[in-house]
Parts: C-alpha cells; sequence; structure tokens
C-alpha cells in the first residue's frame, strides 16, 4: 500500500503506530486525573508529529505543511531522541489502573510505539536509502499525484515543497553514502532497478512534468494569469532544483553505489544486518515472533493451501498434473488483456462489483470515494501489480487504486479479482478512508499505520471475497488461493533471504512452484523483499491474527454473532499492534454476550 521507501520511514517510524484518547460529550464531568495526564501526553504528541510530518499534515488541508518536506538526515533524527524519552516519562508516570479499558489500550499503545521509535534510532535504516521501487524520483511523483491545490496559497506552498526536494535528494545521498561507509547497502539487482527508475526520471521532458500535474486542479475562481503566474514559478522551481537532483541522484547510483554493491541478497549478510532485520519483523508484524517461527508459519500455510488448490483445479475440469495448470494458466491466451485499456476497465468494472457487495458485510461504509488509474509510465517497469495510494476528503481527493497495465501478458485476470478486493474495496481503500473520516479520534489515530493490521486486513479481504460470492470461476477461486500462496511464499522467502542466507533461487523456487504468479511479477517481487527487509512478512500473520479473533467471536457469540457489527468494530477504531487487537476485540465479545 505505501511506498517503500526506507529513508522516510526510518525518520518517520515515531509517526506510525500511535494512540487514541477516549472521546468525551460536552457535557460530560471531567476526567480523572490519570486520563487528564494520557490525553495531554496524547495532544501534545499530536502537535510533535505534525511537526516532523509534514506530508500527513498536509493531507489533512494545513496549509503551512504542504510547503515543507520531512527532514531526513541522520542529525535530525538522532535528535528526536530527547523528545521521544520525555514521553515515554510521562507516559510511565501515568497508573494504568486509573484509566478504562480504552485508556489503558491507548496507553499500551502509544508506550510501544514512542518505545519501538527510540529502538529504531539504533538501528539507523535510513541507510537503505532507496529500494528495488526507486528513491527520492519515486516520493516525488507520487506527491504529484496525489496532491490538489484548491486555492492561490496551497499553490504557493506547494511550489515551496518542490524546492524543498532538492534537501530530499541531498539528504537521501547522504544517507546512502553512509550506509557504503558502514557496509549496510542494497544488492545489485536492487540498485539496478533503482538506476532504472532515476534514468526514467532524467528523462522527463517539461510537457510530461508530473509534478505539474497539480496546477490542473486549481478552481475556477483562480485567473488566468494567476495560474500562468504560479506554473511560471512552478516550473522554474524544478528547473532550478529538480532536474538538477535528478541527475546527480543517477550519477550517485550509477557512479559511486552500483561498483560497490554485493551481488548476494540479504541483510543477514550485512554487518549487523541479523539485528538489524530480527527489529524490522517485529514491527512490521507487531509480535515476538522469530524469523525462524516466521519460515515455520509460512512452510505450514504453503501446504495448507496447496491442498485447497488441487481441489480448485479440478474443478476447473484440469485432469494433467499441478506444474502443468500453472504452465496452462500462464501462457494461454484466454486469461490475459489484449490492451492496457481493457485491463484497466475489467479492473474497474470489479471494482464497481466489489462496491456493491459491501452492505451485507459492513454496517458503516466511508464517505470518500476512489478511482483506478495506471500504474505512472515512469515507474511502472519494476512497479508491483497494483497499489493503493490514500486520498483526502479535507483536501478533495479521492484515493486511488492503481493497476499496472505493462507487459500484458503478465498480468492474468484471475488475479484481478483479488488484487482488486485487497488493494480497492473491502480491502484497504474501505479500511483507511474509515480511518481517516473517524472525526471523534485525533489526528495521530487518524494517520496511524500497523503494517500487520493494514496488509492483513488487505490479505483478509481477498478471503471476504469468497462470502461475497465474488469470485465467478475456478480459475478466479484458484487466482485467489494463488495469491493467499503468494503471501505465505512471502514468509518462506523473505526469512529465508534475509535471515538464513538463501538465493534468489532458492527463495524464487516457493513463487514459481506453488503459486501462479507470471514471472515478471516474480523476479519484480523478489527485489521487492530483498530492498525492502521484513515489510512481506506482516501480511500473512495479521490475516492469520484476524481470521483468529473472527473465529473466535464466532464461536463465543454463536447466535448473536452478526458480521457487519463484527467487521465495524475491527475498523472504526483504526488498526493497532496485534496483541492490543486481541484486548479490544475480546473486550467488544464481552460486550456484545451482556446484551
Amino acid at each position: 500500500m505505501n511506498i517503500s521507501y526506507l529513508a522516510i520511514a526510518a525518520v518517520l517510524a515515531v509517526a506510525a503506530p500511535s494512540a487514541v484518547v477516549a472521546q468525551t460529550s460536552p457535557t460530560a464531568v471531567a476526567p480523572a486525573p490519570a486520563q487528564a495526564a494520557l490525553d495531554a501526553v496524547i495532544a501534545d504528541y499530536e502537535t510533535y508529529l505534525k511537526s516532523i510530518d509534514p506530508f500527513s499534515a498536509g493531507g489533512e488541508g494545513d496549509v503551512e505543511a504542504m510547503g515543507r518536506v520531512p527532514d531526513l538526515s541522520r542529525e535530525f533524527e538522532l535528535a528526536q531522541r530527547a523528545p521521544l524519552e520525555a514521553f515515554v516519562a510521562r507516559l510511565q508516570a501515568i497508573d494504568p489502573a486509573g484509566l478504562s479499558h480504552g485508556g489503558g489500550i491507548n496507553h499500551a499503545f502509544l508506550l510501544y510505539s514512542l518505545n519501538r521509535g527510540l529502538e529504531g534510532l539504533d538501528y539507523d535504516t535510513s541507510r537503505l536509502a532507496f529500494d528495488s521501487e526507486g528513491g527520492p524520483g519515486t516520493w516525488a511523483l507520487y506527491i504529484g499525484g496525489g496532491t490538489r491545490l484548491n486555492s492561490v496559497a496551497e499553490a504557493e506552498a506547494y511550489i515551496r515543497r518542490i524546492r524543498g526536494f532538492g534537501d530530499i535528494y541531498a539528504q537521501t545521498t547522504t544517507n546512502a553514502r553512509r550506509g557504503l561507509a558502514t557496509g549496510l547497502v542494497q544488492a545489485r539487482s536492487v540498485t539496478e532497478s533503482a538506476l532504472a527508475g532515476a534514468r526514467n526520471d532524467v528523462a522527463i521532458t517539461p510537457d510530461a512534468e508530473p509534478l505539474l500535474k497539480p496546477f490542473s486542479t486549481l478552481p475556477s475562481n483562480v485567473s488566468q494569469t494567476e495560474r500562468e503566474r504560479l506554473k511560471a514559478d512552478a516550473s522554474s522551481a524544478i528547473a532550478a532544483t529538480i532536474v538538477p537532483a535528478r541527475q546527480a541522484w543517477l550519477d550517485f547510483l550509477a557512479t559511486e553505489y552500483l561498483p560497490h554493491t554485493p551481488v548476494e541478497p540479504g541483510l543477514g549478510n550485512r554487518p549487523g544486518g541479523k539485528d538489524i532485520y530480527a527489529y524490522l519483523v517485529r514491527g512490521h508484524t507487531t509480535t515476538d515472533l522469530t524469523p525462524d517461527q516466521i519460515h515455520q508459519i509460512g512452510l505450514d500455510e504453503v501446504a495448507r493451501i496447496r491442498a485447497r488448490m488441487d481441489v480448485e483445479m479440478k474443478a476447473a475440469g484440469w485432469t494433467g498434473d499441478f506444474a502443468g495448470f500453472l504452465t496452462f494458466l500462464r501462457t494461454d491466451p484466454q486469461f490475459y488483456a489484449t490492451s492496457r485499456e481493457q485491463l484497466l476497465e475489467k479492473a474497474s468494472e470489479m471494482a464497481k462489483r466489489a462496491d456493491g457487495g459491501l452492505p451485507p458485510l459492513f454496517a458503516t461504509l466511508p464517505r470518500l470515494t476512489y478511482d483506478v488509474q495506471p500504474v505512472p509510465p515512469q515507474i511502472e517497469e519494476n512497479y508491483t501489480t497494483g497499489r493503493y495510494n490514500g486520498g483526502s476528503m479535507q483536501n478533495g481527493v479521492a484515493g486511488h487504486y492503481v493497476v499496472n497495465t505493462s507487459k500484458l501478458d503478465q498480468r492474468p485476470l484471475y488475479e484481478l479479482p483479488a488484487l482488486t478486493l485487497h488493494e480497492a474495496v473491502p480491502g484497504h481503500h474501505l479500511q483507511i478512508a474509515l480511518q481517516q473520516e473517524a472525526e471523534g479520534q485525533p489526528y495521530f489515530r487518524r494517520q496511524a499505520n500497523v503494517t500487520a493490521f493494514t496488509e492483513g486486513w488487505g490479505l483478509y479481504a481477498e478471503y471476504l471475497g469468497e462470502e461475497m460470492g465474488f469470485y465467478r470461476t475456478p480459475y478466479e477461486r484458484f487466482g485467489r488461493l494463488s495469491y493467499e500462496m503468494w503471501r505465505a511464499c512471502r514468509l518462506v522467502a523473505d526469512t529465508g533471504l534475509h535471515w538464513m542466507g538463501w538465493s534468489e533461487e532458492q527463495a524464487r523456487a516457493c513463487f514459481r512452484d506453488n503459486s501462479a504468479l507470471a514471472p515478471h511479477n516474480i523476479e519484480t517481487e523478489l527485489q521487492r523483499y530483498i530492498g525492502w527487509p521484513g515489510q512481506a512478512t506482516a501480511y500473512k500473520i495479521g490475516e492469520i491474527r484476524l481470521r483468529e479473533i473472527r473465529a473466535r467471536a464466532e464461536r463465543e457469540l454463536g447466535p448473536k454473532f452478526n458480521v457487519r457489527t463484527f467487521h465495524d468494530a475491527l475498523l472504526t477504531e483504526g488498526p493497532l499492534p496485534l496483541a492490543l487487537l486481541d484486548q479490544r476485540m475480546d473486550a467488544w465479545i464481552a460486550e456484545e454476550k451482556a446484551k
């Protein structure tokens, strides 16, 4: 879902899982001393987060923040230690026994988040300053594509942000140089993918500049003279700042970084890499599972899913072996679109059909809509099959379900239903838009990102397609299982690469032999896992927990179980680390029992 830009993720890690404060009505009595103290910490933490994360703050309509970019320097990152420690000390002075159940979870969540941020400072993961999908250029493309300008003031702020991207490029380069100096570097294959993206960025012509796209969204009350002035100012900023920065980044990767990259993948092969990987896995899964335990869970899931795939293979009428069926699926023209437009149209039809399946499963739906767009051509070569980019009701930006329309012979249609359910609805758009629209929640709660919850929900949404009757043929049902196998193999391959010292071929085998993923997708995904250690483990771990929670609720509530209210309980309060999610949902089950 999110941009896999490791340097920004490292600096903004403190802005990820955050806390929620219990809401009170205007006529409610004053909170107890412990709750009042917690409310004060949360209010100050919100101010802090807005100061260090202007992208998120700007997404909620903060015009001043729209003119800034985050500081990615190591100096700034280390300077966060003092405020984080101060927040921890204030929380530790609050006795959780004086809080309600919800307040206790909020207290634990915020403390978890702060300690996680402090631990990360010591690992200096911003040295891995880019990944296979690129670096600062990719981030700039996202900002250009996701910005809507509603006034002259916002346009002028956006121009200041464009100028600020010069610092993003410079700081990213400095971080990568620190990685070179300490041996924490990306593999050769990942660097080559990033280089391809950097070359595409350098080749962008002024008439195709994506950073100028937001100026077409200015409202009609802005005069033509003003429009021309603003666009001219932006063009000057791009020419003076972005164009030379793109070239310098390309030159750095090609002449300074690439010659020193190792062929062998795996964070465990780098100095201190195993400790860093274990830290990343704990954070992405929000558990204390070890890489060895995650690897075994993956193997168990591969065996379970494979048995179900055999059932659907036979339902399709296939009488040969499994390998032959995979070859048939990967090569028969009936399973592939013949044009980019046709693929996008099929994705759009499926997205609209998914919309129609929501009311039986959800009592609360978001107001924000979403659209279906192609992946920008500048990044499609090394980009994943599809992704969701969040919108903003405050800024008038829809959510975007983006579909990769390149290499049509590698985009099978039997996978498209599962992809659509994951990235659009009932997956990422539904979950994230509800989170953003939770008006009773403070800012930082609306912005919280817990990978195991968010990506676990996306995978769970693919499973919900079965209840929706969304998969219409054995091939589409097999495609759904192939996608689930993809996530099970991620557990095997990610831990294999970064913990067990596997080669790319060892990791590739799980996907090739057990799923119907197209060869190009397998290669793209492998580079993603090599360049973004640990993130891929969150999907299956989160989905397993969500399905366990649902099974527990169904068992405990029996005839009182209502799937619509269950899903509302999961989603409307936003994501939590998995242990705290268990606590919250256990409390909900007890409340439902008592009714």
